[in-house]
């Protein structure tokens, strides 16, 4: 009660004091929006967080081996998760469903593990110092590139591009049928999600003065969570994921007598969107809450003839 209390009567001493958290939700946003491409492509992949690990590592190697400048690290680190994401989805791609899932799950520990965690470069098992890290600096240009993600990809999805991605995910047979070429589409939807997961993990990584390879930040956890973005806030709208990354996002810090039990929280939270919203908070009929399909409903009955 009280994080609502200060959030409207002192907005200005809100922000000063939860900067990190405003930041995270950005970040959380931006990753959210690169699930969403996927998703709304028809392809269940989990490959966000390695191509975060890409952008992260990328941005801050350079600028402690290299000094280069910000941008030129960030833009840097995009590129490279762009070519590895073609990489990647050449033979992964092939694969649908929960097989997908899979395949994308091995990328992400191959990365941490056999990578991440075995290179000197980039601090083995104990992660990489950011000395120069700007924790408060860098949110105007978070929230910026939230705004910018957002408005891009929904005119992406108002257009041709968004027109296959949706046929595709309702039936790739009929797709192909028309002539789409899917695989195509679904390799440029895979690709701009690795991009913008890399430009997420970047700004992420400057955030922090301290780069930790660990499950939650660039393995399976991150995962699990990046899928419950898109899950509870509603994958088939632009906004439905960011909704669900607010609300995560702000779960702890809304029950902050909760404790140890936040994680119980979370999950019957979730539990109870699936049920009653199977759709999402996002989705058709708005933010109210339905009756799920099962639930029975009042009968309508025709007036007698008379």
């Amino acid at each position: 009660m009280d994080f609502f209390i200060s959030l409207f009567s002192d907005p200005v001493g809100f922000w000063n004091s939860h900067t990190l958290l405003i930041s995270q939700i950005g970040i959380n946003g931006i990753v959210a929006t690169s699930m969403f491409l996927v998703l709304y492509s028809g392809q269940l992949s989990l490959a966000a967080p390695g191509f975060m690990a890409i952008g992260a590592y990328t941005s801050v190697l350079m600028d402690l081996n290299w000094h280069t400048p910000f941008v030129l690290n960030v833009v840097a680190a995009v590129l490279l998760a762009g070519v590895v994401g073609v990489l990647v989805g050449l033979p992964v791609l092939r694969l649908r469903g929960v097989f997908l899932a899979i395949a994308t799950i091995g990328f992400i520990e191959a990365l941490r593990l056999g990578v991440i965690l075995n290179l000197p470069i980039t601090g083995e098992g104990l992660g990489l110092k950011n000395p120069n890290a700007d924790p408060l600096g860098g949110v105007p240009i978070i929230l910026v590139s939230l705004v910018v993600v957002l408005f891009v990809v929904w005119r992406l999805t108002r257009g041709r591009l968004g027109s296959a991605w949706s046929a595709i995910r309702q039936d790739e047979i009929a797709a192909l049928s028309q002539g789409i070429f899917v695989a195509r589409y679904k390799m440029i939807a895979f690709v701009l999600s690795a991009l913008l997961a890399a430009y997420a993990g970047a700004l992420e990584a400057h955030l922090n003065f301290f780069v930790d390879p660990g499950d939650t930040q660039y393995g399976v956890t991150r995962a699990v969570q990046i899928l419950t973005f898109a899950v509870l806030g509603g994958s088939g709208y632009v906004l439905g994921p960011l909704v669900g990354a607010l609300i995560v996002t702000l779960l702890p810090y809304i029950f902050e007598g909760a404790g140890d039990y936040i994680n119980i929280i979370a999950g019957a939270f979730l539990i109870a969107v699936i049920i009653f919203r199977p759709q999402g908070i996002v989705g058709r009929g708005g933010l109210a809450i339905i009756r799920p399909a099962w639930w029975p409903r009042a009968r309508l009955s025709a007036p007698s003839p008379g």
